[in-house]
């Protein structure tokens, strides 16, 4: 009797031990789904903005285009101020001295290994890490005078080395680089490197970086291949930063500097082929793309790859400008065919058949193409035929990403390696807190954003909201979100981020435009850069736009020249104002009253319409604040407190960059 109760006390233990290991199991399960949701959408916030901002930039691509195809004069007069600006190699400018610490070094022609070092040491610094303006001079001259002789599509092979190491994007980010020398070596004959594009911009030492492998181009020749990137655009440095981080660091003498970059820029090779089999180009390719075409384009002309290259008395060739497009801005997809990309505004997405015909023209085996960050560093798509690499980690915050380089062996398998910088910022970080800084960041990058359609979102939230109780439904809050954004992203699942502290039938809006509003979300929109900033900063472009313009090439535009260009832009790409809307905006350029305007009214109509922009948002904020509802007069606890958070998990330590101190792998063929 006593062993049969025994063995049911027994029995009955196990069937309790088994339900809880399953509810354990169930909890986990769901927690760790709950975890890859959150990661995920993080993600594609990050990556959705991101794109969505490219777009913004890619509109100007398409804007000159629309202008090309539609005004004859465009084509047949071409761009004076292409024409008339000189080569920044073939100007003396004269340098500044900077204030503020210099680093003690010398460089000479030709640079060598020794200087590589100085470099290295001087630049890993906090404080005196830059060089002399002359010495910035020589590198970028050199390096343009060089890079001028090299083919559109560099030869590489591995007959001498037995194996290649390929960088993806680096995007300012230094100590990235020095990880990859500090894991992989330095160039030599037996270690040749391909840097695929995207050296600058976003990161906080773009300059640094090009400089250095711009160096180490000079100084080993031919081990070092550089492709350029969409990024290797002063278009796209007006936007991204990297024109602020010049004219930071060189405040008297920026302008020579950025134009002798432009002429580097110019002279960047295309892309590279190695062994005859495998094609690295920074973005990817379309069903149209023809690497014969690529080899014959005479690339210094393309100074910005989004401005036009109109030269006097040649039309552009607008075949041979997609070329160059799709190379740099193309993304593959999982689905058949080969389409626009809507996504980036620029480019096309190409699925497997398009790879697939394409490397059978070509006669290759596979593609290297950079352009997208991924969460390990690289990707496999296409049945392993695209292969993304992407060599910046923590990318969009601290723990977003790994960066990664590949190597290639004499028989082309690929080997990767995987690694996280300033590793120590993070090791003493739970999941919990590093999850924490991701989201934030991701948090922080939408609501800036956002902050764009302010007065648009809350327009539409009122639409719904006739009885002003500051509350819609989800569904329509999800809707408006959408419409307004067009970001494509999972508002149901950010509804509690964005509207902190609401009831799960409906949304309280107004802690979406109160969390828009506070001042870690209001600096960093100040911090960034619009896209009319960087159109004024870039003036280059509103000159492009002033000489299409002006037909007869006086110099000035008459209201004739003005009505001519609004009766095509009402034809072939209507918006929002009528024709006589447009005209009295023309008539408002004219400054002087003369009846024309001539480039400096232009330029300065920009300038005034974006500070009268600004001023009417700073002047509505101003009177908001004064006549809120009592329900919105002081934002809710819970918007203070998401916004501390945002506010303290942004803030980053400042120190010396110690290539050692990084996580690194050996990750083989798969991760």
């Amino acid at each position: 009797m006593g062993c049969i109760e025994s063995r049911k006390i027994r029995k009955q233990k196990l069937e309790e031990s088994i339900r809880a290991a399953i509810f354990i199991q169930k909890w986990f399960r769901r927690h760790q789904a709950r975890q890859e949701m959150r990661k995920r959408c993080n993600w594609q916030i990050f990556q959705n903005v991101e794109y969505a901002c490219e777009q913004d930039q890619a509109e100007l691509y398409k804007f000159f285009n629309d202008l090309i195809k539609h005004m004859p004069q465009a084509a047949e007069a071409g761009n004076k101020s292409n024409s008339q600006r000189c080569s920044g190699l073939e100007k003396s400018g004269t340098l500044y001295e900077e204030s503020g610490d210099m680093a003690r070094i010398e460089l000479t022609v030709p640079i060598q290994k020794s200087h590589i070092d100085l470099l290295i040491d001087v630049f890993r610094k906090k404080r005196g890490n830059r060089l002399h303006p002359k010495y910035v001079c020589l590198i970028l001259r050199e390096a343009a005078k060089s890079l001028k002789q090299m083919p559109n599509l560099w030869m590489v092979s591995t007959a001498v080395s037995q194996q290649v190491t390929i960088c993806g994007d680096l995007h300012g980010k230094l100590d990235d680089l020095l990880v990859v020398l500090y894991k992989n070596g330095l160039p030599s004959a037996s270690n040749p490197y391909v840097f695929n594009g995207d050296f600058v911009d976003r990161g906080k030492r773009g300059l640094e970086v090009f400089l250095l492998l711009l160096s180490l181009y000079l100084a080993f020749p031919n081990a070092v291949f550089l492709n350029r990137g969409n990024h290797e655009d002063s278009v796209m440095n007006a936007r991204y930063g990297f024109i602020r981080e010049v004219e930071g660091k060189y405040p008297r003498n920026h302008k020579y500097l950025l134009s002798l970059i432009d002429e580097v820029y110019r002279w960047l090779p295309l892309g590279s082929i190695l062994n005859n089999r495998v094609l690295i180009v920074h973005g990817g390719f379309s069903d149209t793309t023809n690497l014969d075409l690529i080899k014959s384009i005479d690339r210094g002309k393309y100074v910005s790859i989004l401005r036009p290259p109109l030269m006097d008395g040649e039309a552009l060739d607008k075949a041979e400008w997609q070329q160059i497009f799709d190379v740099m801005w193309s993304d593959p997809q999982a689905s058949q065919g080969c389409k626009p990309n809507q996504l980036r505004g620029a480019g096309v997405w190409f699925g497997p058949d398009t790879t697939e015909s394409f490397l059978k023209r070509h006669r290759l085996s596979y593609v290297i193409r950079s352009h997208e960050c991924k969460p390990n560093g690289h990707e496999f798509m296409h049945d392993n035929k695209v292969i993304t690499i992407f060599s910046a980690s923590n990318y969009y915050a601290i723990g977003s990403n790994k960066g990664a380089y590949m190597r290639l062996n004499n028989q082309l398998v690929p080997h990767f390696v995987q690694y996280i910088s300033a590793a120590s910022q993070t090791k003493e970080l739970s999941f919990k807190q590093r999850m924490g800084i991701v989201e934030c960041a991701a948090l922080k990058e939408l609501a800036v954003r956002m902050r764009e359609h302010r007065d648009e979102l809350e327009e539409e939230f009122q639409k719904y909201d006739p009885d002003d109780s500051g509350c819609i439904t989800i569904a329509k809050w999800c809707f408006v979100m959408e419409s307004v954004t067009k970001l494509g992203l999972p508002w149901r699942l950010l509804r509690e981020k964005l509207a902190p502290g609401t009831d799960s039938q409906s949304v309280n809006y107004i802690r979406t435009l109160d969390l828009l509003d506070t001042d870690v979300i209001m600096k960093a929109e100040a911090d960034g850069t619009s896209v009319m900033d960087a159109l004024y900063a870039n003036k280059a472009s509103l000159e492009t736009i002033f000489n299409i313009i002006d037909a007869d090439h006086s110099g000035e535009i008459t209201l004739d020249e003005f009505e001519k260009a609004i009766d095509l832009l009402v034809a072939h790409m209507p918006g929002v104002y009528s024709k006589n809307e447009m005209l009295e905006k023309c008539r408002m350029m004219d400054l002087n009253g003369d009846g024309k305007v001539d480039l400096n009214e232009f330029l300065e109509a920009f300038r005034l319409s974006d500070l009268h922009r600004k001023e009417q948002q700073e002047e509505y904020l101003r009177k908001r604040s004064t006549t809120k509802s009592i329900i919105s007069q002081h934002p809710s606890d819970s918007v203070t407190k998401l916004a501390d958070k945002i506010s303290k998990n942004m803030v980053l330590i400042e120190q010396d960059i110690d290539p050692t101190d990084c996580e690194a792998k050996d990750v083989g063929q798969r991760s």
